[in-house]
């Protein structure tokens, strides 16, 4: 039972469409029917400016950390889900939101999300190895897919050194997702029509 409502806590937090509410109750806007049509913070950013980009990307950054850390709370000790699991249906929820319409964002911020809540070192370096990257190429989907490979290889690593093997295939499960949802950006890279950002 405890283990079924813990399930639903972590999708449901997932599901939170940050991007939907503050554009509709702050610039009074559906980002789903602009730019990209995408709840997630890239599309935050090009439609509402950085602001409003930078307090989705916290929220929904937020929203994988906070499923991870569901398992710490005193009404959830008797579960038995381990937490990188209710990470990856936070950023299930995130991609397919019962709040709306199933119509999510691309998995990046939450997936960021859900290691930070697991292990901040590895979150900092993979939050140094994003920008990096971004810097380098100006194409936030091509620097999401890297990021998402490179945690892909760290846990890889990790496994062989500590053996959490959890770790190893949440992160395949978050990579696949990141690849998934990006598959159309990644016909416009190979084209040469992808949108570079300008601010950094």
């Amino acid at each position: 039972m405890i283990n079924g409502f813990i399930i639903l806590c972590a999708y449901l937090i997932g599901s939170i469409p940050s991007g939907l509410w503050i554009g509709k109750i702050f610039y009074k806007m559906d980002i789903r029917e602009h730019g990209s049509g995408n709840l997630g913070a890239t599309n935050t950013f090009r439609i509402l400016g950085k602001k409003a980009g930078l307090i989705v990307t916290i929220m929904d950054v937020l929203k994988g950390t906070a499923a991870v850390l569901l398992a710490s709370l005193p009404f959830f000790t008797e579960a038995t889900v381990h937490p990188m699991i209710l990470g990856v249906l936070a950023v299930f929820g995130h991609m397919f939101p019962v709040f709306a319409s199933f119509r999510g964002g691309k998995a990046v911020a939450t997936s960021a999300g859900v290691v930070l809540g697991y292990s901040w070192p590895f979150f900092i370096v993979l939050f140094f190895t994003f920008f990096i990257t971004l810097k380098i190429t100006k194409i936030v989907s091509l620097t999401s897919i890297i990021a998402s490979g490179l945690a892909l290889i760290y846990s890889i690593v990790y496994y062989f050194v500590t053996g959490d093997f959890a770790l190893l295939i949440l992160v395949a499960c978050l990579f696949s997702f990141i690849v998934y949802r990006h598959r159309a950006n990644i016909a416009r890279i190979k084209n040469g029509t992808e949108p570079k950002v300008k601010w950094i």
